[in-house]
């Protein structure tokens, strides 16, 4: 049976019942399920402040529904066919079922017969496989076209930046976010919202979302002329990040891991007495008695609030990390545990980690645990006026990552997991709001859609240092942006390794700098070869660190590439504010892939290798050992300035750039009227 419910078109058959209503701009949500209702709860979305009524025509073949520039024909079989305004097809669900078809009507809108007509396979477009005794394992598909382009799904660690023909893991890893928004070049936009764990294969011949555990398959899809629109709308209904403090905006100094309130104090005084600007310094993980503690150790930082002082002082702001983890001996753990605060697991000890004791994760789905351990911090590192929080293990990182062992307030983990980042994110958003702090910031490992709205800055996870990995940073960022999460940002120089006082990792290191410089946030951290000891054997001092890390660490002539573009970075900063302030009011992400500002540009579609740090400069990084040039296309329709020579170019061609040591290819849009001259 097909009807209109109020504005919402409803099918049922059998014991399905699929809702398809507007939800936005130019939007629809799709909801099926085969239960009593459907589940509570928005996942990704928000409810719209404005909401939406569609037109819904129902006829004797079938039902159309229209919102704005998209529309969806629901045939009589319960196939679901996406158009936009102009009568594009855009998505249409993939459906191999003789019986279904058998008496096939037209398509309501175009009259054409519907694919699959007449097939033997027996493969449904909506497939909900029973586990017995539980959910479902629930399959959506739609057909593919070979042409499709498709961006953002969130952070993998690979070099692919169109992501069709892929198959991806939508499961939180460190150094992968699954965020599950996608932007065609067909003119859509897809959210598939469900935590669940699960897949997306892109294959050339058909596209299939998987959820290994839910109750109800539930999806969004919106039309847009161009990739800026859909991401506009997007955020309409997942919401936007906050407007980034100045203080956020410069350079970042971070190792592996300052040990001491005195080795810190003095590194921020080195930068101070060689003038060059420092916005943020990072005490990194174990400056506290014992995971779960939430406090300085005493012994290694005696007087936090003189260190917090002296260095606002400087004009530096201190971020502090947080691990999610609470070790068996920890002072918190028995009480934690009997209000039931923590992880449980299905099977086995509830022991999640072992890195330096038996350990366990607080458990961000519940209000409680989100409410107790922002106490916690608020009291033991608030106090001090320390208002920047770095949330490690934000996944949550497992020793073993089996996803169906653990299980959560809101659910199992193979059901409801993806949504453990975005929760820790809203455990200190909720606090500081709540505080009164304005243009909240908190570095997190991780996200899911929707993370961008509690002031998530994602970086790239425990990466390899290596050119390699710089490769993959470039894909894992430019897609996060298409995935809705405008900041993001990386460990300059890798994570894992590289050594200092190599020749090979120093150039890496250089070329990886240039980069930072020109992405959202401009951070250098690393775990640099060879380690120093341990300096304790309780507390904090029984964790070793890192070999040094500043940008002096790397001799005279990387210091001074370093210092040329931090204060590149400086002279951005006003063309940056304006980035945060377009991120924060529509969405759209400061660092993005060249189409999106040149969509009718064919060949923009196919730039893998650089990118638009705004609407006015092209960044084109060097991303490979012993390059000192390299071919550059500039989009059509514009005209171009070197940034370092100040030489023309007309669009749509191919150039040689120059690529120094020193230098980043960087092109400048004529006219610009925002982005500074910085070469000068």
């Amino acid at each position: 049976m097909i009807r209109n419910d109020d504005g919402k078109l409803i099918y049922e058959y059998d014991s399905e019942t699929l809702r398809v209503e507007a939800w936005g701009k130019d939007s629809l949500r799709v909801r099926a399920a085969k239960q009593a209702g459907f589940p509570q709860g928005e996942w990704a979305l928000l409810e719209p402040t404005e909401p939406a009524r569609a037109d819904v025509r129902v006829s004797e073949g079938g039902a159309v529904i229209s919102n704005g520039n998209i529309s969806a024909a629901l045939d009589k079989n319960g196939k679901l066919t996406f158009r936009n305004g102009a009568g594009k097809v855009l998505l249409e669900e993939y459906v191999r079922d003789r019986r279904q078809y058998a008496f096939a009507p037209p398509d309501p809108v175009t009259g054409e017969t519907p694919k699959g007509f007449a097939s033997a396979l027996q493969i449904a477009a909506r497939e909900f496989k029973p586990v017995l005794g539980g959910d479902y394992e629930l399959t959506a598909r739609f057909e593919s076209d070979p042409c499709e382009k498709i961006f953002g799904l969130g952070q993998y660690q690979q070099p692919y930046l169109d992501l069709k023909g892929c198959s991806l893991e939508l499961a939180h890893r460190n150094s992968q976010a699954s965020v599950p928004f996608a932007v065609s070049s067909l003119g859509y936009g897809f959210l598939w919202n469900n935590p669940a764990i699960g897949s997306v294969r892109l294959a050339k011949n058909v596209t299939e979302w998987t959820a290994s555990r839910a109750k109800a398959l539930d999806y969004w899809v919106t039309a847009g002329d161009a990739p800026a629109d859909i991401l506009r709308s997007y955020a309409s209904v997942t919401g936007t990040a906050p407007m980034m403090p100045d203080w956020a905006m410069g350079f970042w100094q971070c190792k592996l891991r300052y040990q001491t309130q005195d080795e810190l104090l003095g590194v921020a005084r080195e930068y101070k007495r060689r003038g060059v600007p420092l916005s943020v310094i990072v005490i990194d993980f174990f400056h506290w008695p014992m995971q779960g503690e939430w406090a300085f150790d005493p012994e290694y930082w005696p007087d936090p609030q003189a260190m917090v002082d002296e260095l606002r002082g400087m004009g530096v702001e201190l971020m502090v990390s947080i691990w999610p983890t609470v070790d068996h001996r920890s002072s918190n753990y028995e009480e934690m545990r009997e209000k039931g605060y923590l992880i449980r697991v299905d099977r086995g000890q509830q022991i999640a980690m072992t890195f330096h004791g038996n350990t366990i994760h607080y458990d961000a789905t519940n209000p409680g645990a989100r409410k107790y351990l922002w106490e916690k911090v608020k009291n033991n590192y608030g106090r001090y006026g320390i208002r920047l929080f770095w949330l490690d293990e934000a996944e949550p990182e497992y020793g073993f990552y089996d996803f169906d062992a653990y299980r959560y307030y809101l659910g199992p983990n193979a059901q409801i997991g993806n949504l453990y980042p975005l929760l820790y994110a809203r455990t200190f958003y909720d606090g500081m709001a709540e505080g009164g702090q304005q243009n909240i910031i908190n570095l997190l490992r991780c996200a899911w859609a929707g993370s961008q709205r509690y002031g998530a800055l994602v970086w790239s996870g425990d990466i390899d240092s290596s050119f390699a990995s710089l490769r993959n940073q470039f894909a894992a960022g430019l897609n996060m942006g298409m995935a809705g999460i405008p900041w993001w940002t990386t460990d300059i120089g890798g994570f894992h390794g590289g050594n200092p006082g190599d020749p090979a990792f120093r150039e890496c290191f250089a070329r990886w700098f240039q980069y930072g410089a020109f992405c959202p946030v401009m951070r250098l951290h690393g775990d640099r070869e060879p380690h120093s000891p341990p300096l304790g054997t309780s507390g904090g001092g029984l964790c070793n660190s890192g070999a040094a890390n500043e940008i002096w660490s790397y001799g005279e002539g990387v210091y001074e590439i370093c210092k040329k573009y931090i204060d590149i970075r400086e002279k951005l900063r006003p063309y940056i504010r304006k980035l945060m302030a377009e991120a924060h009011e529509s969405g759209l992400p400061p660092m993005r892939p060249v189409f999106v500002d040149f969509p009718r540009d064919a060949a923009a579609w196919g730039v893998e290798d650089a990118y638009m740090f705004g609407p006015e400069l092209l960044v084109a990084p060097i991303m490979r050992a012993g390059q000192r040039g390299r071919e550059v296309y500039l989009p059509a329709g514009a005209e171009w300035i070197d940034a370092w020579t100040g030489e023309r170019f007309g669009g749509g061609r191919v150039v040689a750039a120059d690529a120094p040591i020193d230098r980043i290819p960087v092109f400048r849009l004529a006219g610009a009227e925002s982005a500074p001259d910085f070469a000068k």
